[in-house]
């Protein structure tokens, strides 16, 4: 018995040794780096919005969730129902997209970087660094205070930055992905080869404790 266990633990050790180390490294990255840092947040300016209801003159019906922002000079309401968004202005009507212009006026204004290109996005890619964000997105490249590349990601409708993603983040992302085992989408954090090497992880440490002690006793 004590021989077959030290051969399961032996070739099991061997062969989870990467992902080990793997979950090791990854681990060792997400301790030593700040969340919000990687999210960005200190490119972030504190936003100073107010809000007039008396200025608004139509019914809303059947919303789910209302929010309200600022586009510049215009005030905005973004309402969710059952079909999804509307970006509203205070009489009811539907707001166009801001222009490349406005999108570099947005991040001027919003963060504390330098706007260079703009480009819109209006396809969606595996592991893209704005997945989770909605649909035409508009994607701002612009500079630190480091002279370092850094894309914001604005709402073309409501004006909002939506995120900021710098090389801090896509390191994040990369070990995420080996930490979860997701390599493509590193989303799926219930997907069979996490859930099988945790269970293999666990019998290997279960195996060693056991042999420990034997070898004691």
């Amino acid at each position: 018995m004590k021989f077959v266990l030290r051969k399961v633990h032996s070739y099991l050790s061997l062969f989870i040794s990467i992902q080990l180390l793997l979950w090791t490294v990854s681990g060792i990255y997400f301790a030593f780096n700040k969340i919000e840092d990687v999210r960005g947040e200190q490119y972030r300016e504190s936003p100073k919005n107010s809000v007039n209801f008396q200025n608004i003159n139509f019914e809303i019906s059947d919303a789910q969730n209302i929010s309200f922002v600022s586009r510049g000079d215009l005030d905005l309401l973004i309402v969710q129902d059952a079909t999804g968004k509307s970006y509203l202005d205070y009489e009811g009507k539907n707001v166009e997209k801001i222009t490349y212009l406005n999108a570099k006026n947005v991040v001027t204004e919003k963060t504390n970087l330098e706007p260079l290109e703009v480009k819109e996005i209006v396809e969606n890619s595996k592991g893209s660094e704005f997945r989770g964000r909605e649909l035409p997105i508009y994607q701002v490249e612009a500079l630190n205070d480091k002279g370092e590349e850094i894309n914001v990601y604005v709402n073309p409708y409501s004006g909002e930055v939506v995120a900021i993603r710098s090389a801090q983040w896509r390191i994040w992302d990369l070990m995420w992905g080996f930490h979860i085992m997701d390599w493509q989408e590193r989303d799926n954090i219930d997907n069979l080869f996490l859930q099988m090497f945790s269970i293999l992880a666990l019998v290997s440490a279960i195996t060693g404790i056991f042999l420990f002690f034997k070898r004691k006793a």
